[in-house]
This record gives structure tokens, C-alpha cells and sequence, in this order.
């Protein structure tokens, strides 16, 4: 009966199958007797730290987990299949929205894949602004990621310290693309406007400022003794099994695998920089903490080298079937403003085919696998998103372990929901 004493519809059996709290109950009664002694919870999905509505099912014993079943699709917004409905330069919109603490890494990689495509790239200038836009996206999903894992397990000081300068370098993007989360950051060919007249100087005191406040962070967790007995040898994970689960990115790195797309299959300008790839030894909580420390260091002295030497020139291939032609061109001349409406009507012709590519982005490999037929729209887009992987071995690491062990292991591992679900 309802509030208002009418008996409510009966649902259709076709749609009661949709309804959540049905489908929850499926999964939930699907399973073995439990055991005596053997309770079964959800750990999420709406907590605070499962950062994002990730839900898993355990069972434990006491304070042990002895079975866990991560649940994902919470927030599944399918943005493969809107791929098919939009240009590529459209389809920016939804890489925003996939990791978005870091969404100009994936902006990047989406039209870094769309260049290959067509085989052409875009001038020396673009590419030296991706780069530093690259790196300081890294620096900020980081902060978040390292900062939140302190939050986690307690230690609220850390976060607070840092947080100040990812807001930093958020204050650098919406200078830069007028917005500070949803950027659709750069376009295909290049940039869709050039670097803001103090870019160079608001960058320079980032890197003047943040190392400071960044030892100070370092100092308060990695030599903090309830930090270390909460995070070493938890959630460890071998090479091989991280390379069996589909690890890639920091986590990958901090099982002992020093694998980077930035040196393993370089693109932009990082095959002409100097800067180290940081690995760890048991791949726990401890080790891809230290791990993410020390690629903020890497990816300052990237920056660094990039901001001085950011040449002059375009800062989009001059080429009107790709890029937009400049306004007062289009406002004056009859070839320029067709140009303009056929890129805005129909999009960039892609020659027909199968690609992938793939970049290097703060949590891993984030990969596009395009098939096109030939017109301005994907015929179909699929994802390589890299915490679908990670969290698919989350039973793996949590189980046998403490029901607060499991808390830092899915901090460490930086789920995004909006990535994972896709």
C-alpha cells in the first residue's frame, strides 16, 4: 500500500528484471549456504570510501574478508555506443567525464588515437602544451589519489596540505579552456585556441611553490608509523599476477614492472625529454603510494624542461578539413565559412579501417579502439579503461586481509567510477 492507502501496480514480470533492488537480490541469493559464523555485508556502494558508487559483496569472519564480489555498472553512462552518434572532435565531451580528476590526460589520448588515424600530427607548439597540460593533469590526479589514501587510513593533515595546489592547477586549466573539470582540452590537429598570455608564468610559480609543500606531504606519511603498518605488505600483488589481471600504470609499476607508454611507445615530446620511470617491489599499498610520489617528481622535471622551450609557430595544422578555419576568415570568404560548416555538420572524414592507440594517462593505459567506415562519425568506439582491470583482482587483494585493509587497498588502486564503468 502506498502513503496514500491505493494499492500499488504489480510490476510486469519483463520489467520487474530491471529493477535494481531485484536484481540486488538475485545476485545476493544466487550463492552457497553460508556457514555459521560467516556474516555476508556490503561494503558501498554509497560510502565514503569507495570513492564513487562501487559496491562490493563480502563475507567475513570477524574482521577477516573470506569472500568478495565487486559490483560495478553504477554509473554506466554508455559512452561507447554515444560515440557512434558523435563527431570525433564531439566525442571529447564524454573523455571529460571518464577519470575526472585528470579529464585533459584523456582528451589527449582520444585525439592523440583520432591523429593516428588520419596520420598526421599536430605543430611542435601543440604538442609542448599537451605535454606540460599532461603532466600537471598527472601531478593533480595524483595529489588527489595520495591525498585521499591518507584521508583514508586517517591522516586528514596531508590532504589538506596539498590540495591547495591541485586547485592550482585547476585555476591554470579554466584560464586555459575557460573551465576547470569538463575541458574538452585540445582538438584534433592541435589546440582549439593558444596558451593565455601568463600560461608561463602561472606554470612557473606551480613549480616554484608546490615542492615545498610537497616534501612537506611526503614527510608526514612516508616516515609516519601507523601510515607504514597500514599500507606495507598490504594488498601486495606480484608481476605476474598484475600482468595477468591487465595491470598497467602506477600500479603495474609498483609490482616491479617498468612499463610506460611515455618510454615504451613515446608520443608528443617525451622521446626528447629527460625523466626516470619509478618502480616499486611487492606491489601493496606502501609501494604504489611511494610509486605515485615519485612520479609527481618525474613530472615536475618534465615540466620544467618543456615550459622554456615551448616554440613558437601554429597551434593547429593549418589544414581546413581538419581544423576550423580562422573566424575572420570565415566571415569574409565563401570557401573558408564551407569549410567551418562542413567540419561543424559532418565532422573530420576518417579513412575507413580499425585503430587503436593508446596513451599513457595517471592510471594506466587508457586505449581507443575505433573502427571507421569512412564518415565524420566513429561506426563503433571501444574503451581500454584501466581501472576496469585493477578492480576485477579486488577480491584477490582484500580477501584473507582485514575489513579496514580493504578500505586502503581500493584507496591505493584509484578506482574512478565514471572511468570503470564506462
Amino acid at each position: 500500500m502506498s502513503e496514500h492507502g491505493k494499492q500499488m501496480p504489480e510490476l510486469d514480470p519483463e520489467l520487474k528484471k530491471f529493477n535494481e533492488y531485484t536484481v540486488m537480490r538475485e545476485a545476493l541469493n544466487n550463492v552457497e549456504t553460508l556457514p555459521d559464523g560467516i556474516l555476508r555485508m556490503n561494503l558501498g556502494p554509497s560510502h565514503p570510501a569507495t570513492h564513487g558508487i562501487l559496491q562490493n559483496i563480502i563475507d567475513i569472519d570477524g574482521e577477516i574478508i573470506i569472500k568478495a564480489r565487486p559490483v560495478i555498472g553504477y554509473v554506466h553512462r554508455t559512452f561507447e555506443k554515444l560515440g557512434e552518434t558523435y563527431t570525433y572532435n564531439q566525442f571529447l565531451t564524454c573523455t571529460d567525464r571518464m577519470n575526472y580528476i585528470s579529464p585533459p590526460m584523456n582528451n589527449i589520448a582520444w585525439v592523440l588515437a583520432v591523429e593516428e588515424m588520419l596520420n598526421i600530427q599536430a605543430p611542435p607548439r601543440a604538442q609542448v602544451i599537451r605535454t606540460i597540460i599532461n603532466e600537471l593533469s598527472r601531478i593533480a590526479d595524483h595529489i588527489i589519489c595520495n591525498g585521499i589514501l591518507g584521508v583514508d587510513l586517517g591522516a586528514y593533515t596531508g590532504f589538506l596540505y596539498v590540495y591547495h595546489y591541485r586547485e592550482l592547477v585547476y585555476n591554470i586549466l579554466e584560464k586555459l579552456v575557460g573551465a576547470r573539470l569538463t575541458t574538452t582540452f585540445t582538438r584534433v590537429g592541435g589546440l582549439e585556441m593558444d596558451i593565455y598570455p601568463d600560461f608561463v608564468k602561472d606554470v612557473k610559480h606551480f613549480l616554484k611553490t608546490y615542492p615545498k609543500i610537497f616534501k612537506d606531504f611526503k614527510d608526514l606519511l612516508i616516515h609516519n608509523r601507523i601510515f607504514i603498518d597500514r599500507s606495507r605488505g598490504v594488498g601486495a600483488i606480484s608481476a605476474e599476477n598484475a600482468l595477468a589481471w591487465g595491470y598497467t600504470g602506477p600500479n603495474l609499476r609498483a609490482a616491479g614492472v617498468p612499463m610506460d607508454l611515455r618510454k615504451d611507445a613515446p608520443y608528443l615530446v617525451y622521446d626528447k625529454l629527460d625523466f626516470e620511470i619509478p618502480v616499486g617491489t611487492d606491489g601493496s599499498v606502501y609501494d604504489r603510494f611511494l610509486v605515485r610520489i615519485e612520479e609527481m617528481e618525474q613530472s615536475l622535471r618534465i615540466i620544467q624542461q618543456c615550459i622554456d622551450n615551448i616554440p613558437e609557430g601554429p597551434f593547429a595544422i593549418e589544414d581546413y578539413h581538419v581544423t576550423m578555419p580562422p573566424k575572420p576568415e570565415v566571415y569574409g570568404s565563401m570557401e573558408q565559412l564551407i569549410y567551418h560548416f562542413k567540419l561543424v555538420m559532418e565532422g573530420v572524414i576518417m579513412p575507413a579501417g580499425e585503430y587503436y592507440s593508446a596513451a599513457e594517462t595517471a592510471n594506466g593505459e587508457l586505449g581507443f579502439y575505433i573502427v571507421s567506415d569512412g564518415t565524420g562519425k566513429p561506426y563503433r568506439v571501444h574503451v581500454r579503461r584501466p581501472c576496469f582491470w585493477y578492480y576485477q583482482s579486488f577480491p584477490e587483494l582484500v580477501e584473507g586481509g582485514l575489513i579496514s585493509d580493504s578500505v586502503a587497498v581500493m584507496s591505493s588502486l584509484n578506482v574512478i567510477a565514471g572511468e570503470l564503468d564506462g
